[in-house]
Order: structure tokens, then C-alpha cells, then sequence
């Protein structure tokens, strides 16, 4: 659970000055997620990222934009290690695709100084989301 955490939004611009009291709320909050509810806040942590990395982009903040895009392709690439190719079957492999894809554009978008790629990426995460959202949303016997 631990390396959820580091998705997390920080309070402060350095997460190593968080307050025993911060961390201790922030492993709360994950800890207290259902499975479902824990990939929803992946899916909010990689936009919200990817969206500062476009935005960083377009201002000229290279140190914000490697820093935001970075965080983002890490939560993707979580994502992907989170499958389960066994047990997901089709939906799996195709989810694998799609991810490879997204960090495909991005790293293109990063290497171009070309923001197509990573709202792309936005595109195609945002309704993942969304759909897993809804899903949290119906509760527990829904998502079994």
C-alpha cells in the first residue's frame, strides 16, 4: 500500500517535509479504499498529473512538466502492473495494449515538445475511469 501513497497529491512542494500527522491521514485514506475505489483514485492521480504535464508543457516549465509527466507514466505503468493476464483474459490483454499505447504517446509527447500526445492519453484514460467509477459507485456486490 505504501507506493499508493506516493501517487498522492502532495501538500508541500517536498513530500519528505510531511508532518507525521500527514502521512498518517494519507495511509489512512488509502488504506481505507476498496480495491475498486483505489484503482478510481489511479485513474484521478494519472490525470491530474498527465493534465499539469500538458499544461507545464504549454507554459514553458520543463522542471514541471518532466515532474508531473513522470508521475503520471508511473501511475500508468502501475496500472499495468496491477493486471491480472491470467484472470482478466481478453479485457486484460486489451487494457495491456492500451496502456503501452497511452505511455507510447506520452514519451512521444515529451520527446516531440508536442502536448497532442499526452491529451490523447487524457482522452483515453478519462472514460477507464469514469467507468470504474461507476462501478465503485454501485458498491461492493457489483464489483465481484
Amino acid at each position: 500500500m505504501s507506493t499508493l501513497l506516493a501517487y498522492h497529491a502532495p501538500l508541500s512542494p517536498n513530500p519528505a517535509m510531511y508532518t507525521k500527522g500527514t502521512q498518517a491521514y494519507l495511509q489512512t485514506q488509502v488504506q481505507s479504499r476498496t480495491p475498486v475505489e483505489l484503482v478510481v483514485m489511479l485513474y484521478d492521480g494519472a490525470l491530474k498529473f498527465l493534465g499539469q504535464a500538458r499544461d507545464a508543457m504549454a507554459a514553458g516549465d520543463l522542471v514541471g512538466k518532466r515532474q508531473s509527466l513522470s508521475r503520471g507514466l508511473a501511475i500508468v505503468q502501475e496500472l499495468q502492473n496491477m493486471l491480472n493476464m491470467d484472470a482478466g483474459g481478453e479485457i486484460a490483454e486489451r487494457l495491456d495494449g492500451l496502456y503501452t499505447y497511452v505511455l507510447g504517446r506520452c514519451y512521444e509527447a515529451n520527446a516531440q515538445r508536442d502536448a497532442a500526445g499526452i491529451d490523447e492519453a487524457i482522452k483515453l484514460l478519462t472514460p477507464l475511469r469514469d467507468a470504474w467509477a461507476d462501478i465503485s459507485a454501485q458498491g461492493p456486490s457489483s464489483a465481484a
